[in-house]
């Protein structure tokens, strides 16, 4: 391996953590600024949606499951097609233990713009273990900015009594907070070795996405098939 970094002595490697950890410290507290102003947002009503549940036809406030609170994973779809997005099947490949939440008084589920019969064979294929839900009759994906053949999304719910409000909503790398697997990838010394990213003169850099995982090596790892 021939892309390494630097050799220094341990004073000088703690002098540049330190410096480092002052950038570390000023983002966490940036973090911590940001989901305050979250939570300070207001919120808008929803109509009365009715989504297919693998039970059948649901409503959007039973979602909740009595909850006051539901994160939605809404995941891209493709009509018909054996695997899925690549980067919502890893993503969510990750939420293996969500019954946390209802600490919080939350739920987390997925909804599609694919049928429930197709959502549910490809939930099972992966691995998934959280409740899916389709859109596939309903415009609610519309109304959330997650179309049919549009991209993925995450909205955020907020119930009360029969009321349900919509407090958030993120797309693209704004999901990234969500997963665990960037963290992990990024304090590594390589980092993602993508393409776009700075680093060192030298560091192994691969194209955009080329190390993601696909959803047929995700369902090998994970599923059921």
């Amino acid at each position: 391996m021939s892309a390494l970094p630097p050799v220094v002595d341990a004073e000088t490697w703690q002098r540049q953590l330190d410096d480092l950890r002052k950038r570390e410290k000023a983002a966490t507290r940036e973090l911590d600024a940001i989901a305050a102003q979250r939570r300070h947002l207001p919120m808008v009503e929803m109509p009365d949606y009715t989504l297919e549940g693998e039970n059948g036809p649901t409503r959007l406030v039973d979602v909740f499951d009595g909850k006051s609170q539901l994160i939605v994973y809404n995941h891209m779809w493709s009509p018909g097609e054996e695997w899925q997005c690549g980067g919502c099947t890893s993503l969510t490949s990750q939420y293996t233990r969500l019954d946390f939440l209802a600490k919080y008084d939350a739920r987390f589920v997925i909804v599609t713009q694919g049928t429930i019969e197709e959502a549910v064979a490809y939930k099972r294929k992966v691995g998934n273990t959280m409740a899916w839900y389709s859109t596939a009759n309903s415009p609610f994906g519309a109304d959330v900015d997650a179309p049919a053949g549009g991209g993925f999304a995450v909205n955020v719910f907020l119930r009360d009594g029969d009321t349900v409000y919509r407090t958030w909503h993120t797309n693209g790398r704004g999901t990234e907070q969500l997963a665990y697997t960037f963290a992990l990838v990024d304090v590594l010394p390589y980092g993602r070795q993508e393409e776009w990213q700075d680093s060192p003169e030298g560091w192994p850099q691969s194209p955009t996405y080329s190390r993601w995982s696909s959803s047929q090596e995700i369902a090998a790892l994970y599923g059921k098939a």
